[in-house]
């Protein structure tokens, strides 16, 4: 991770057929502190730019990226050539060519996914609250029901996308009792940081609840320090570290 290219090419073993990206702040037109690739057009950023960004991103995937209403929910829908931008949802879906599943991130974890069949994609924004969800569903556990639901089942592949890494999210006492109280497994996965603060390590939360799945095919983020969004000012947005921010996008669509 460390070097590379202004968009990242997953290191995944989809299918033919499966296709997947994920921008960095590099290589657009917007002005600090936005710059330069910011596809966030919530952000207060010049819409001239966002919608020149948002071009770059169209040539990079060669079909429409979908960008949603992300509202740490867990809704997903799924996606034809007539969903509109600033649909609320912070999932979805795709099983025909022409859409791309996309999520934008400033610190969240972007997850992709694949039918290792290639007969459905599907992406999911997964922050702290939508990752947790309620009573153990949340935005991973209803992405992957749709997936399967559109394919019938099936063996699924993950890619987690750079996010904030386990040095640098500092969660209350209420982040971790929200995975503890159910799965005492997520413990080890917070580290004691002040008094009634905690490292939280959310790639690896992520990881824990896609194997209660049955996903053992997890790819990208291994919560290395190459990965987190804080610590590499010049290649990722992060929300928490500048507070005035812009967004980048992780996609995945069928061609």
């Amino acid at each position: 991770m460390t070097g590379g290219p202004p968009i990242i090419r997953p290191e995944w073993p989809v299918p033919a057929g499966v296709h997947a990206l994920c921008t960095t702040r590099a290589g657009g037109v917007s002005l600090p502190p936005y710059d330069s690739l910011n596809l966030g057009d919530h952000v207060n950023d010049d819409p001239v730019a966002v919608q020149a960004n948002r071009r770059v991103l169209l040539r990079a995937a060669g079909v429409r990226p979908v960008f949603l209403q992300q509202v740490h929910g867990t809704q997903v829908v799924a996606l034809t050539d007539r969903t509109p931008d600033a649909t609320p949802a912070d999932g979805c879906i795709a099983t025909q060519p022409g859409v791309a599943c996309t999520i934008m991130v400033a610190d969240c974890l972007p997850v992709l996914f694949a039918d290792a069949k290639g007969r459905a994609v599907a992406a999911a924004h997964a922050g702290w609250r939508g990752l947790a969800g309620e009573g153990g569903h949340g935005v991973l556990e209803e992405t992957c029901s749709r997936l399967q639901g559109a394919t019938g089942g099936g063996e699924v592949l993950a890619w987690l996308g750079p996010c904030i890494g386990p040095k640098a999210f500092e969660v209350g006492d209420e982040v971790r009792a929200a995975f503890v109280d159910g799965d005492t497994q997520a413990a080890p996965l917070f580290r004691p940081h002040a008094p009634g603060k905690w490292l939280a390590d959310l790639q690896g939360l992520a990881r824990l609840r896609l194997a209660a799945l049955g996903i053992t095919r997890i790819h990208g983020n291994d919560g290395s320090d190459a990965w987190c969004t804080v610590n590499n000012p010049s290649r990722f947005f992060s929300h928490r570290r500048d507070r005035v921010s812009g967004r980048f996008a992780a996609c995945i669509w069928l061609g």
